[in-house]
């Protein structure tokens, strides 16, 4: 019984944890702490990004206020299963881009005992939640809402507002693109019919 309760705790346990927010709401950087906090504790951790966010580096996950870490870009969620091998920690960031599979991935590799950190936007420049990030907020045992300052009256900021008028959904941009707004001055924006793809 003694050695049956032993091996029971010192059986890897996994989880999910789900940092999310609109733009410019410090999201990569939470990612970065806790995925360095966890190399501290001699943690092995991988960190994966997908390939087509190339706006600050090809091979790091970077935060607007020029925290690093080195990823590895992917094309597809299952492409982390193959390559996360034996980790504790896997780190994904602007997990919104990856494939409606990526929250499948996520739960198998915490079932195999992996804590999965996922960062990403919750709602797209339409106010519309995000490729998987709805999944995974389903299913993860922690939840992270970050929020940004609202560009236009200080409150804070739950919405990326696009001011470019481009129909597309994936538009990789910054600061002359998207803009963080509260959510009086986001629709006091769509009243005034300015807002993309009305």
């Amino acid at each position: 019984m003694f050695l049956e309760n032993s091996i029971r705790d010192t059986k890897k346990r996994g989880w999910i944890e789900v940092i999310t927010g609109s733009m410019f709401s410090g999201k990569t950087e939470e990612l970065i702490r806790r995925l360095k906090r966890a190399r501290i504790a001699n943690q092995k951790v991988e960190i994966f990004k997908p390939e087509i966010d190339i706006r600050f580096s090809d091979e790091q996950v970077i935060s607007h206020d020029d925290n690093a870490i080195v990823s590895t870009p992917v094309s597809a969620s299952g492409n982390i299963i193959l390559l996360a091998g034996d980790v504790d920690v896997v780190g994904i960031d602007e997990a919104q881009f990856f494939d409606s599979n990526l929250a499948e991935v996520c739960n198998e590799l915490a079932n195999s005992g992996v804590r999965v950190i996922v960062a990403g936007l919750d709602m797209d420049f339409r106010g519309k939640p995000f490729g998987p990030i709805p999944s995974l907020l389903a299913t993860a045992e922690y939840v992270t809402k970050v929020h940004a300052i609202c560009m236009r009256c200080g409150n804070l900021a739950q919405f990326s507002y696009r001011k470019d008028l481009s129909e597309k959904r994936v538009l990789l941009g910054q600061q002359d693109i998207y803009e963080p707004l509260c959510r009086s001055c986001y629709n006091d924006i769509r009243k005034q019919g300015s807002e993309p793809g009305r």
